[in-house]
């Protein structure tokens, strides 16, 4: 099979295009046939280093296929069931294993590409909005990078809710597609101090939670717009690491929370993972989450892939077919 794989950590150019054998399922394992593959920032993160694992590696957990093995003593799965992960063990690949535990099934009459587009960024989604911090209607919530893959989704389901969104955006192509997603308020943060505007928006009261994907660049502004005893839910860090931090300054700013929340800790358990995969995958289905998926590269492309990423120069969902 066909496979992205590094050999050492570095830039997008360690990511190579190689012949792998088909891997065989073992026990409590199954064996799909990649269709597509959701690209996020944790397979940058791999590869530049900043997250630790065995090298050669093939990078990738999320992926939308078809079953086309099971490992010894797997059930509630057959063969050409269609199917979607974000625990793959190596989804930048034509072939890949995958824990049953950690597999779902996809709803019918939504594509590979959908599902792929759906599972971790939707997940995450979900679980900022439900369980980190449980919006209501009424809350306001400021979401970083709105237009990207999480905060058109996270924009989405908030204004579902009923919350009020703020979003930060760096165009205004992406500042339109954050409207239409349903942002009350979109800030150019390239044109203006997103945190004088956020405080403009709420009259100075601040808003009840802020969504920062993006890290360093925004963490001590995001900060400064909480209202008092308001969330601050750290779930990215796309501009780099947040240096080091006095944790006084919560109190002095008004008793504020920080969190550093990360997926894998809110599907912890099958009842978790089928209710937020089954609400999303659901809600994709049947319209109610719109999807972005025009993204979308040939396997040998990873490299410009992330590199694209990386530099913010695609809105919704990245993805790579085999």
């Amino acid at each position: 099979m066909k496979a992205i794989q590094i050999q050492a950590t570095g830039g997008a150019e360690v990511l190579q295009l190689v012949e792998l054998p088909i891997p065989e399922p073992g026990p409590g394992q199954v064996l799909i046939r990649v269709e597509t593959v959701g690209v996020n920032f944790i397979e940058i993160y791999f590869r530049k280093g900043i997250y630790k694992a065995t090298m050669p590696l093939v990078p990738g957990s999320e992926a939308a296929g078809t079953v086309e093995e099971l490992g010894p003593g797997v059930t509630g799965f057959k063969p050409g069931d269609a199917v979607a992960s974000v625990s793959v063990l190596g989804s930048y690949a034509e072939y890949a294993l995958v824990p049953a535990a950690q597999l779902v099934k996809v709803p019918e009459g939504l594509s590979p590409e959908k599902a792929a587009a759906a599972m971790l960024q939707g997940m995450t989604a979900h679980y900022l909005a439900y369980s980190t911090y449980p919006l209501k209607a009424g809350d306001t919530a400021l979401v970083h990078a709105g237009a990207g893959g999480v905060g058109l989704l996270l924009t989405q389901i908030a204004a579902k809710i009923g919350a009020r969104v703020i979003t930060t955006v760096s165009t205004k192509e992406k500042a339109e597609l954050s409207r239409e997603a349903g942002a009350a308020e979109v800030i150019l943060y390239t044109e203006k101090d997103f945190e004088a505007e956020v405080k403009r928006i709420t009259g100075g009261k601040g808003v009840d939670v802020v969504y920062d994907s993006v890290g360093r660049t925004t963490f001590d502004k995001s900060l400064n717009c909480l209202r008092p005893r308001g969330l601050l839910a750290l779930f990215g860090a796309s501009s780099g690491p947040v240096p080091p931090f006095d944790l006084i300054q919560l109190s002095s700013k008004g008793s504020l929370y920080i969190t550093r929340p990360t997926l894998w800790h809110y599907v912890a358990t099958r009842a978790e993972l089928e209710k937020r995969a089954g609400d999303v995958l659901g809600w994709a289905a049947n319209g109610e989450l719109k999807l972005r998926t025009e993204f979308i590269y040939p396997l040998a492309d990873a490299a410009q892939a992330q590199t694209d990423m990386e530099n913010r120069r695609t809105t919704g969902k990245i993805l790579l077919e085999p």
